[in-house]
């Protein structure tokens, strides 16, 4: 999967959802199978739902595929393939699948087949009418080379792990589920980030090699670390990343905090719930131990993805998320704590632990803060240089002591360093004073 955040600037979006979509959906289809059937059906149950939905309208001619379709594509944040018997006899039709498939791995698009009356192992091998089709039109195109990336892209088309098969039925019902799946895609909300998003990628990158998505086992991920290092970035990136990919998503934040409430666990029971079922006429559960069997019955049947942030106490994880198997195959559940404890004693098995940020993302976090810009002003890199000494490497410490400085003197500057460093000190001694009393 491939990984992409804004740059960071003056004008910064707080989503990771960097890509400018025109549409919410691109159809790919072969037009004498399904345009005034099935894919006609489709379009008009979308469009009546307000999703903004792509459809080629105008008969083709020629074998290229125009300029404008591509741009479609590109600007497309799904695309439905509707694969139908004919579809494999269609040049025009393969050529959008390999630039879907492109789109797929380089602007994270998602990409949804529907099998129209086909087996999908018709499509990966090139077998019955499917395969009579492209042998009709491997004579035509008599291209060796075009034809094998098109095999290819079949292939990998038939192997993707979310779609829909028809063969008989109600196709009504059918359009209805696919419409309430792009409805929970493109109407999902995205957590505020962070406004410089320095040094994220990588460890969302390491966090996810743990979570391989693409296994249909069930997951408790650890994200470890002390406070201030980034912890809970990390874990709304992630989600933001991931959320579309679930039946239902939840982000439970500082539950620590939220848990010394009066019936916080009961109340952060009931979010979980109504966020990934999407039901906000939830009943209360009334107690914790209800709550637990409402969210084993509810969900043990769905793929979902759980951050549990903030968790300082055993009994949040046993209250929210007490085994792997109240939640259904491929479901994931994210934890952040500064505890390693509490995660060895909830037997989560697979821990991250945030590293600090090195030398250059330091100073480029520090800067973007304090100056607006990826490096300091010119006769403040010595001043610079104490500030990201005394953050330490911690993201969130670099960023207010950056905002803090922010259009501040030379002089304002050393006043406030000198002011922070002797609190330091001072805070230091107390803690040494303290640690003996305790030895005698």
């Amino acid at each position: 999967m491939t990984f992409e955040f804004q740059e960071p600037s003056s004008s910064s979006s707080s989503s990771s959802d960097s890509h400018q979509w025109t549409h919410d959906v691109f159809l790919s289809f072969r037009g004498t199978d399904t345009r005034n059937n099935f894919t006609g059906h489709l379009y008009n149950a979308l469009h009546k739902k307000g999703i903004n939905t792509f459809i080629d309208d105008e008969l083709r001619r020629g074998e290229e595929i125009s300029p404008a379709l591509l741009k479609a594509i590109e600007g497309s944040r799904i695309s439905i393939l509707i694969l139908s018997k004919n579809y494999a006899s269609s040049s025009w039709c393969l050529d959008e699948l390999l630039k879907i498939l492109e789109c797929k791995e380089t602007k994270e698009q998602m990409v949804l087949p529907v099998f129209f009356k086909v087996d999908p192992s018709d499509i990966r091998d090139q077998s019955n009418c499917f395969g009579k089709a492209f042998d009709e039109l491997r004579d035509k195109v008599k291209n060796d080379a075009r034809m094998r990336k098109w095999k290819a892209a079949l292939i990998a088309v038939s192997n993707l792990t979310e779609g829909w098969r028809i063969d008989k039925g109600n196709e009504s019902e059918l359009i209805q589920e696919i419409v309430q799946r792009v409805s929970l895609i493109v109407n999902r909300t995205y957590l505020n980030v962070a406004k410089y998003p320095v040094g994220i990628e990588p460890r969302v990158h390491e966090v996810n090699s743990l979570l391989s998505i693409g296994s249909n086992d069930i997951r408790m991920v650890g994200i470890l670390g002390i406070g201030g290092i980034g912890k809970t970035t990390i874990a709304k990136a992630i989600y933001n990343l991931l959320a579309y990919q679930f039946d239902g998503s939840c982000f439970l934040a500082n539950i620590g905090e939220t848990s010394k409430q009066e019936s916080g666990l009961v109340r952060s029971q009931e979010t979980l719930l109504s966020e990934i079922l999407r039901d906000t006429g939830i009943s209360q559960v009334g107690n914790v131990n209800r709550g637990i069997n409402v969210i084993k019955q509810r969900l043990r049947s769905k793929r979902i993805l759980l951050f549990l942030d903030g968790v300082d106490k055993l009994v949040q994880l046993e209250t929210l998320a007490g085994n792997c198997d109240w939640f259904g195959l491929g479901s994931r559940i994210i934890i952040t704590t500064r505890e390693k404890a509490l995660l060895a004693n909830h037997e989560v098995g697979l821990i991250y632990q945030v590293r600090d940020m090195d030398d250059n993302e330091a100073l480029q976090l520090f800067s973007w803060n304090a100056f607006k810009t990826e490096k300091p002003f010119e006769n403040y890199d010595g001043l610079t240089e104490r500030a990201i000494l005394y953050a330490r490497g911690l993201p969130l410490v670099l960023t207010n002591l950056g905002s803090e400085l922010y259009g501040r003197t030379i002089v304002q500057w050393k006043s406030a360093l000198d002011k922070y460093e002797a609190e330091r000190k001072r805070k230091r001694k107390v803690r040494k004073k303290s640690s003996k009393k305790n030895i005698l």
